[in-house]
Order: structure tokens, then C-alpha cells, then sequence
């Protein structure tokens, strides 16, 4: 079979034959026309058939997610900067996760791309962003399944079956990591613990991460300075990943190894264990949550099995599963058994 080899530089294209240079079939023209409409990338060289490319080229281009120029974040860790302006002294107005997609509405000649994601619209730096058929074939990488809750107070339950135990309630809009849909239910994964709800309360959607507005990242008014600091120092692990009896915050830790090792840097010590922590401070109200505050979620049984830090504005940040790493959700995501005051300021 016949081999031809790809280069792509910037928005040129450059189609290196592996045969007899007089030989260019219609396939090869092909190639050549579908990859040429397909935008722009980096440098990406390797040797495929004919066909091969041709089924890589057609994905690229034809896979959009709902994104007429589709861009991905490219940071090794953490998020990219999305400012007002193309400089790097314009306000903060979001952050744009490892990962996370936009739409790439211009790049300007000075390196700055202006983007939209989620709700936030503004300026990044073009340097840490795939585009074009790179981004395209990333993001087939990124692509993932959810099961959302399509109404209020969505039961999660142990079996699939309507007389099976309520392992918690889920909130209108938020989303359960999909693993299969059975006769009338999908099952679902919540903070690494599988159940099942009901298709005929919710909805299955493919879909991308986005970006993280600066208000989704407040907090409440009259908030120690201590409590600011152990939020914003828990942020920058977001999209670090979930390790089952992990706790460090760069290479993977589980709910409560996060929870630990965030106060550790503040000088608090707990233990490695959600239902032990729970018992480690001061028990308080859903009114009385303040940043810094510990948010416990249970089983169906009412036995603690999840924890998070609360971080004001009505939202937490925790190490929810293997698939979604530490990330930031709506306290209410689920059902709340218990909130715990152990910052004593």
C-alpha cells in the first residue's frame, strides 16, 4: 500500500509523498483538499495511508462539539488567564481549565486570542491554546458523557428500581458521570460511588469542560483574610487528579487526602478519612457557611462517604472521582448530610 506523510505548519500545508513523485492519485488529492479546509495547527508529522489520513482529516473537520472555531487549553497544570483585554495587566474575568474549550472568536497579530467559554468572554494568550484540526483531535480525546439531572431533587439510587434505597438527591442542571443505559434508567458514577437514576428525570449529553467565571470563584462578604488564602490556594489544584488514598495535590489525592493536606498548609491537622472528619470540628448550619468551611455527603444509609471544602457563592471544591480529578460544583450538587467549622477564627 502506497504511504504518504503529513506536515502541518501554522495554517500552510505541506503533503509529503513516500512514493513516485508523478504519482498523485485522487485519493491523495483528496487528503489534500479535506486537510486543507481543516484550519490551522502546530507542527504534526507522521506517515499514514491514504485512507488513514483521510478518516483523521474528516474527524478533525467534521467533529465540533457545537464550536464554529473550536480552541482547547494548553497548560500542563492549572488554568489559562482570560482578561478584558489582550495584555497581560487587564482584569482577570475567568480562568480557562487544562482542557477546557472555547470558542476562538479572532487572534490577533500581538499573540492574544479572543474567547468565549461558558459565560465568560475575554482575552488569552494564543501561545496556550490548540485550534483548528489539533484542537479537533484533542478534544475527541476530551469528550466526555454525563447524565443530567433534568429536574429538581433528581434520586440516586442504589438498584435500578424505583424500590431501591435513595443513596442521595441531585440538583436541577447537574451532572453524574455516565457508565451505561439500561431499560428506563442510566447508571451513573457520583464522587466515585455507581448508581442509578431514572431516564425518564434526566438526559445524556456529550460535551466539553468550559471556563470558570471570576464570580463563580467568590466568596461571601466579612471573610477572614485566613480563609481567602486556604480557598485560593485549594483553586489551583483544580483539574488535578483523583487518587484513591492519595494525598498529595499535584500527583492525586482522594476527598479527604485533599481536605487534609489543604489545612495542613494552614496548620490544621485532620485525619484521612471523610467520617473521621467530620467529628473534627464544630457542627453548623447550611446558614452559618463560611470559605473554609467543611461540606460531608453520605450514603443512602446516611453514612458519610464524601467531603468538601466550601469556598462561598453556594459552591465547593473536592477530589470527586478517577474521571474528574478535584474540580469545583455547587454545594447542593447533592444532598448535604453535615457541615464542620474547624477553622476557629
Amino acid at each position: 500500500m502506497k504511504r504518504i506523510g503529513l506536515r502541518l505548519v501554522g495554517a500552510g500545508l505541506s503533503i509529503v509523498l513516500l512514493m513516485d513523485p508523478m504519482v498523485v492519485n485522487a485519493s491523495t488529492m483528496s487528503v489534500r483538499n479535506v486537510l486543507g479546509q481543516a484550519g490551522v495547527a502546530t507542527l504534526m508529522e507522521e506517515e499514514l495511508t491514504n485512507e488513514e489520513y483521510m478518516e483523521v482529516a474528516e474527524a478533525a473537520q467534521g467533529a465540533s462539539w457545537g464550536y464554529t472555531n473550536l480552541g482547547i487549553a494548553n497548560v500542563s497544570s492549572g488554568n489559562l488567564n482570560i482578561r478584558t483585554d489582550s495584555s497581560k495587566n487587564a482584569k482577570l474575568v475567568g480562568k480557562l481549565p487544562k482542557d477546557a474549550a472555547c470558542e476562538v472568536i479572532e487572534i490577533t497579530e500581538d499573540g492574544w486570542a479572543h474567547i468565549s467559554s461558558g459565560n465568560v468572554e475575554g482575552y488569552v494568550s494564543a501561545e496556550y491554546l490548540l485550534v483548528g484540526p489539533e484542537a479537533k483531535l484533542r478534544a475527541n480525546e476530551l469528550i466526555k458523557t454525563v447524565v443530567k439531572a433534568a429536574t429538581d431533587g433528581l434520586r440516586v439510587r442504589e438498584e435500578a428500581s424505583v424500590d431501591s434505597s435513595v443513596i442521595t438527591q441531585i440538583a436541577q442542571g447537574e451532572e453524574l458521570e455516565y457508565i451505561e443505559t439500561l431499560e428506563g434508567w442510566y447508571k451513573i458514577s457520583i464522587d466515585g460511588q455507581e448508581g442509578y437514576v431514572s431516564s425518564e428525570y434526566s438526559e445524556v449529553e456529550t460535551k466539553l469542560d468550559t471556563a470558570i467565571t471570576m464570580t463563580e470563584l467568590l466568596y461571601g462578604e466579612g471573610v477572614s483574610d485566613v480563609r481567602v488564602e486556604l480557598c485560593e490556594y485549594a483553586k489551583q489544584f483544580v483539574g488535578n487528579p483523583y487518587v484513591w488514598g492519595g494525598t498529595s495535590l499535584t500527583k492525586g489525592a482522594d476527598c479527604s487526602g485533599f481536605v487534609l493536606s489543604v489545612f495542613k498548609k494552614f496548620g490544621v491537622k485532620l485525619s484521612h478519612h471523610s467520617g473521621t472528619q467530620a467529628k473534627e470540628g464544630t457542627k453548623i448550619s447550611a446558614s452559618e457557611l463560611q470559605a473554609g468551611d467543611l461540606v460531608f455527603y453520605g450514603n443512602s444509609k446516611g453514612t458519610i462517604n464524601h467531603v468538601a471544602i466550601y469556598i462561598g457563592g453556594g459552591q465547593v471544591i473536592h477530589a470527586s472521582s478517577p474521571k474528574t480529578g478535584i474540580k469545583i460544583s455547587q454545594y447542593k450538587y447533592r444532598t448535604p448530610v453535615k457541615y464542620v467549622r474547624v477553622l476557629q477564627d
